[in-house]
């Protein structure tokens, strides 16, 4: 019997990043391969990247000559963000066989399955001397349709790709194209909804402006979607807003969020996207931000990054940079609020009813779930409650 061909599969990065890999997992299955952990070797590993920040560039290096490192001979296929943005740089990297970028994401699966056939695979050399703006316009003339459904109780579901924004700091709209979506446009909430055997749908991550009253009064009526939005601020004060090419300011920030909490509750969960160190944020305009964060908003959460810069961003190119040094004790002071924040959050929830939703790994004896707004609570392990919802006392 002629042995399986076995592929690693590692994903960095977002969401999307995790659903399209999955998708690509199901390819390679489908064609007889098995998978394995990368740790174990493989005969192929597939890398789908992230390049949101340059520690991401250099975490998928690292990865990739890892990877390399465990299997000598085996082929290295490497997709996602940073295989857009450099590709020739990651074709110099030692066992890297196939690079895809952006617009080559429905080729994955049939050019790497032809590859390990022994044909003959020619390397895109289009994007060599592009511009960024020309790679954007090619890259969204398609969409790859993707979910991931490796576990039981969890799963995302990619509906939307690429960015129009442009906002000076992001890469986004050069890696991924511009914003196009699956066809069925705004209804499709409506239509998850309607969905039998799936009790809860989470928003993982809508811009503020996009976010609007019609969506909110639709999930407050007693819908399926949870009362929990993940939101991107990036700062909290308008000038860097302004600069940055944000399309909002604080004021109608703060309304959207009062907006919610007076449609859905106060226990909504609020997770908060925010950057450290924006060219231009002086220490009075940080105060700023802290002080919308700590006193106006409020949020359960704050997902704190430092600014990095990004080649070929309005952003990178601005001369009042904040020194690397300024930024890390500002990322200190965010985490230590979303700390206390976040304690916060459960602290007020403690003694209430809430439903979770248990998952299937175990930890020492203890299974853990979310409730509806995002608190995470732990019970004794008991397998035929995995995937269950139940009401717990918080």
């Amino acid at each position: 019997m002629q042995r399986q061909t076995t592929i690693a599969l590692l994903t960095l990065g977002c969401k999307l990043n995790y659903a399209e890999t999955s998708t690509y997992e199901r390819g390679f299955v489908a064609a007889g391969w098995k998978v394995v952990p990368w740790e174990e070797g493989a005969d192929v590993f597939l890398v789908n990247t992230c390049s949101v920040t340059q520690h991401s560039d250099n975490k998928c290096r690292n990865i990739i000559r890892k990877c390399h490192r465990t299997s000598p001979g085996a082929r290295i296929v490497v997709a996602g963000c940073y295989a857009e943005l450099k590709r020739d740089e990651i074709k110099e990297i030692e066992g890297v066989s196939l690079v895809f970028g952006a617009k080559e994401k429905r080729k994955v699966v049939p050019d790497t399955l032809a590859l390990m056939k022994g044909e003959t695979i020619s390397l895109d050399e289009s994007y060599k001397d592009r511009s960024m703006a020309e790679e954007y316009r090619d890259i969204s003339s398609d969409i790859l349709p993707a979910w991931s459904g490796t576990e039981r109780t969890r799963s995302f579901l990619k509906v939307q790709d690429g960015c129009d924004y442009f906002c000076a700091y992001c890469t986004i709209g050069f890696a991924r194209g511009e914003s196009r979506n699956i066809p069925i446009a705004m209804d499709l909430i409506r239509a998850l909804n309607d969905v039998e055997g799936i009790e809860r749908y989470r928003i993982s991550s809508i811009e503020p402006n996009l976010l609007t009253d019609e969506i909110i009064d639709w999930i407050s009526s007693g819908t399926k979607f949870q009362p929990h939005f993940h939101i991107p601020l990036q700062a909290g004060s308008d000038e860097i807003l302004r600069s940055m090419g944000r399309r909002y300011d604080t004021e109608f920030f703060a309304r959207k969020i009062d907006y919610i909490r007076e449609k859905i509750g106060e226990r909504v969960f609020f997770g908060i996207d925010v950057m450290a160190g924006l060219p231009g944020e002086t220490d009075e305009l940080f105060d700023k931000s802290y002080s919308f964060l700590a006193d106006r908003i409020r949020p359960a959460f704050i997902h704190v990054f430092p600014y990095s810069r990004r080649p070929g961003t309005r952003a990178d190119k601005m001369a009042c940079q904040v020194r690397d040094g300024v930024k890390t004790e500002r990322v200190a002071r965010l985490q230590e609020l979303c700390d206390r924040l976040n304690s916060d959050f459960v602290a007020a929830n403690k003694g209430k009813k809430g439903h979770v939703l248990w998952e299937a790994t175990n930890h020492d004896g203890q299974m853990s779930g979310y409730t509806g707004n995002y608190i995470r609570v732990s019970a004794p392990f008991d397998a035929s409650r995995v995937g269950t919802i139940e009401e717990v006392t918080i």
